[in-house]
């Protein structure tokens, strides 16, 4: 939880208190939005949540998918 946390406020600019919401957001449902991007910075950020879980040995899978509007 702490490892998600941190990702939260490194790659997306996360302050503490939003990291730990969104963190047990996420742990409780799946899934949850770390925030809304062009598609180009959207797959930036999920490249590096994801090289960084795998340099880390962490089970964290960051996506993107299109927003509905």
């Amino acid at each position: 939880m702490e490892f998600v946390v941190f990702v939260l406020q490194v790659v997306f600019h996360k302050s503490e208190s939003e990291a730990t919401h969104l963190m047990l957001s996420i742990h409780h449902k799946g899934k949850g939005v770390a925030g809304v991007f062009t598609r180009d910075i959207a797959e930036t950020k999920a490249a590096q949540v994801n090289q960084y879980a795998r340099e880390h040995e962490h089970p964290l899978l960051c996506e993107i998918e299109a927003s509905e509007g």
